[in-house]
């Protein structure tokens, strides 16, 4: 474990949480920091709080670790996003090539402000759930653009931050795999009840890899890495 403090990036989806539990693992004292942009999926902003509850509750191992929880008011990003996460169209493929749910600047948005938060608690360490395996191409969760952002926050604020990615090469059972070696089938538990991924905001039916209407991108990815997970447990 690391005589150090992280932030998480939050946002109480699968990723977020997997990564906070990774943080929790890993560091002496963690924050988490979430961000009200308007999204449409909004109900993950009442997700995250029945996770920081589970954790907190049912995972002495992290017991006294896990600090505050910060959620900042982002309306602005919203305002000026035209996609399918902050309106009410129907998610598709865009013009260049990416689908509608991109929200331009959006992590670079995330980083930015958590980096300023980190910088008032003195949390260097920054953490987010971004991937280049299974993910919709988005450009802000690549390595390189994370790399150079660090490089960027650093420069900016004159003191040296890092940002962690730990799910960055890692598809989606793989990620299931790493929460079930990090918390054990309790994490896997809270996971599969507790967060939210679904773009449609659909909790109407517990699936065997959670909540989600099963069809939208992001359930098709947590529905498929579920599936992988499982069988290649069976096959072990």
């Amino acid at each position: 474990m690391r005589n150090s403090h992280a932030l998480v990036l939050f946002s109480g989806g699968q990723d977020s949480t997997t990564c906070l539990a990774w943080a929790l693992e890993n560091f002496a004292h963690v924050e988490t920091i979430g961000f009200d942009y308007g999204q449409r999926h909004r109900i993950e902003l009442d997700a995250r709080l029945r996770v920081l509850a589970a954790l907190r509750e049912h995972f002495g191992q992290w017991q006294g670790r896990l600090g505050d929880d910060h959620v900042i008011d982002l309306a602005v990003l919203g305002q000026i996003s035209d996609c399918a996460l902050t309106q009410g169209t129907a998610i598709a493929l865009g013009e260049a090539g990416l689908p509608n749910t991109f929200v331009p600047g959006r992590n670079l948005l995330f980083f930015q402000l958590a980096a300023a938060v980190g910088y008032r608690r003195g949390l260097r360490t920054l953490v987010g759930g971004m991937c280049e395996t299974d993910y919709s191409g988005y450009p802000d969760c690549r390595d390189d653009t994370l790399k150079a952002l660090q490089a960027a926050i650093s420069l900016g604020m004159g003191q040296s931050f890092t940002i962690e990615t730990p799910l960055m090469w890692l598809d989606k059972a793989q990620t299931w795999a790493l929460a079930r070696t990090l918390g054990g089938e309790a994490l896997v538990a809270l996971i599969v009840e507790h967060t939210h991924t679904c773009y449609e905001g659909e909790r109407g039916v517990l699936h065997a890899w959670g909540y989600g209407c099963g069809h939208c991108p992001a359930c098709e990815l947590r529905k498929g890495g579920f599936e992988r997970w499982s069988a290649d447990l069976m096959a072990a």
